[in-house]
């Protein structure tokens, strides 16, 4: 049965309010691939069109979106853009009325990381690295086009500057291991913001409006990310000074902090077990309010508006794709900025507890068909490793639920969400454990009477974990749907982008180093094991897990006579983005699952 194109978009995502708030733009693939919007007056006749859901569409061409920008000043809407929907991104602007499209970043093969729009002496710009043989962190004027160099070096990230030009904020290091220095941009001099230890990890930092503290957003000395503030300016001119605590909970993970550049309010977005809870904090009065829940399990991207008093964001369920939502600052209260696109829901998830082989506490969340069990089930295996399985918008398992099919999505150990010490237990030979736990997996679901057939299916990290568990425990799968995955982690070091292998040494292994341990977890130096019918789906285009990890799969299966089926998605890179691509691929997993899941 081809699902109805409206139930294959992602709806709308990435809010970015004008300074005051009237307006917002952001991305939305209602139109068939990812495209920025803008909501408000409509554009000059003839420029973009107008959708039911999504606003008025800019003219930034026919590749991707993946984020937008609205300037402080309300002049321009910075965009970024994948070109071929491949893994590297452009920096491009555009007026809010649709005229004077540039390009401003991402020039030849270079790819960008945004830290978004800063106010420096009066001056808008735009703050972003763009990352060739070396990583650097500029400064974009929009209107001269000017670009400042303000950092230089390997895995180094500019994520701040502050108001009076004097500093910026700078990650540096590997995945689960960053740290952040602030530079001196007149000496050049950096520091580190605080000593962290070896397996903590900051990955956000933005300067208060007055420019004498850092936040930051931190696992250093705690369990769980928590809000720090370091003082910088004024009485401790020197970075490195003992962090204040800011904001934390003993029973939720910091997601993401919004700064008002206006008022100094924080949005903070927390993580309880896979939920998300919204609040509005005073760093003075240390006064704590939460918003008015949207509706979605799952939000995303808090943004202020400039003035302070409109603050966006995102949100999304199992049975509601990704909406926008506008939060009146004085009330709390929340509103839908658009209507909010939706479809009934089969299967709600319940979230499910459970014990590894080694005693480590897992958790999944189950979405239960119509009628009672044992269901024919599917195990999904999220990518990552370093993210999290969430209550959150995904058509497939509705399209299984659908067919009286069962889904257990669980969070094996590497998952985000669950604390330092979790995140960091699947590092190196730890891997072997997260393979572990998919048969941990299959062996609740079994003693619960859960299921009475088992596949796994998994994209990009997930899709390796499904190899994995397919070649490492041929026995106890009827079926298997690898996506974008990695079947050989040494080949995958040796074409991969440059600055993705550099990050991935840290989880995976050095390819020197640890050379023996990559081999001895590459899923296609055991494909022989394998016992169960495979479809392995992979995007043309892709460059992040290179499309030869399918190819040489696929080739691996051949020789041997193993029976698969091989979807190869033009113009697509590592993650789907156009809706026939998503449907063929949909319709293709769907099909496969019902057929060989007996």
């Amino acid at each position: 049965m081809l699902v109805q194109f409206d139930e294959l978009s992602n709806g709308s995502w990435g809010p970015s309010p004008s300074p005051d708030g009237s307006r917002i733009a952001y991305v939305s693939d209602i139109g068939g691939s990812p495209q920025a919007y803008v909501t408000g007056p409509s554009l000059p006749p003839g420029v973009g069109g107008p959708s039911p859901w999504a606003g008025t569409l800019l003219p930034t061409g026919k590749d991707p979106v993946t984020a937008v920008h609205y300037s402080p000043d309300g002049e321009w809407i910075a965009c970024e853009i994948a070109p071929g929907g491949a893994p590297r991104t452009e920096l491009w602007l555009i007026r809010p009325d649709g005229t004077g499209l540039r390009q401003a970043g991402g020039f030849g093969a270079t790819t960008i990381l945004s830290a978004g729009w800063v106010e420096v002496r009066g001056s808008v710009q735009f703050a972003v690295t763009e990352i060739g043989e070396l990583w650097r962190g500029l400064l974009v004027n929009p209107r001269s086009m000017a670009r400042q160099r303000l950092t230089r070096g390997e895995l180094v990230a500019v994520l701040d500057v502050s108001r009076d030009g004097a500093f910026a904020a700078v990650r540096e290091g590997p995945r689960g291991r960053r740290r952040v220095r602030v530079v001196d941009l007149d000496s050049g001099v950096a520091g580190p913001l605080f000593e962290g230890t070896y397996d903590s990890s900051t990955e956000q930092a933005v300067f208060s409006p007055d420019g004498a503290w850092v936040y930051a957003r931190t696992d250093y000395d705690s369990e769980f990310s928590r809000l720090i503030a370091v003082p910088v300016t004024g009485d401790h001119p020197v970075p490195g000074a003992e962090p204040v605590v800011v904001a934390e909970r003993a029973d939720a993970e910091l997601e993401h902090v919004a700064v008002s550049r206006e008022t100094g309010l924080l949005a903070l977005l927390w993580n309880a077990s896979g939920r998300s809870e919204l609040t509005l904090f005073d760093p003075v009065t240390r006064i704590e309010r939460w918003v008015t829940p949207p509706a979605g399990d799952v939000l995303s991207d808090p943004e202020f508006s400039r003035d302070g008093r409109t603050l966006v964001v995102c949100a999304e369920g199992p049975g509601a794709r990704r909406s926008l939502y506008r939060v009146n600052v004085a009330t709390a209260h929340t509103s839908p900025v658009v209507p909010r696109p939706s479809w009934s829901l089969v299967g709600a998830p319940e979230l499910h507890h459970l014990v590894s082989g080694d005693g480590l506490a897992l958790t999944g969340w189950f979405y239960r068909p119509a009628g009672d069990p044992p269901y024919r089930t599917m195990i999904s295996l999220h990518p990552g490793p370093e993210s999290q399985e969430r209550p959150g918008h995904n058509p497939i398992y509705q399209q299984l639920a659908a067919r009286d099919i069962a889904v257990f999505a669980p969070n094996v150990r590497g998952s985000s969400g669950y604390g330092r010490t979790f995140v960091n237990l699947d590092n190196l030979a730890g891997r072997h454990g997260a393979i572990a736990d998919v048969a941990a997996c299959a062996a609740y679901l079994d003693d619960a009477g859960l299921c009475s057939s088992l596949g796994v299916m998994g994209r990009s990290y997930g899709g390796y974990l499904t190899l994995a568990a397919l070649v490492t425990h041929p026995d106890l799968f009827a079926v298997g749907v690898e996506v974008c995955g990695m079947a050989d982690l040494l080949t995958f070091y040796e074409h991969t982008e440059p600055w993705i292998a550099a990050g991935a040494v840290s989880k995976y292994g050095d390819p020197v180093r640890d050379r023996g341990l990559l081999m001895d977890l590459s899923p296609l130096r055991r494909i022989e094991n394998l016992a169960t019918p495979l479809l392995i789906v992979h995007g043309a285009s892709d460059t992040n897990v290179p499309v030869r990890e399918a190819h040489q799969l696929v080739a691996a299966l051949v020789r041997l006579g193993k029976p698969h089926r091989y979807v190869i998605l033009d113009g697509e890179g590592h993650d789907f983005v156009g809706i026939d691509s998503r449907r063929r691929y949909l319709d293709e997993a769907v099909a496969w699952i019902t057929d060989h899941l007996t």
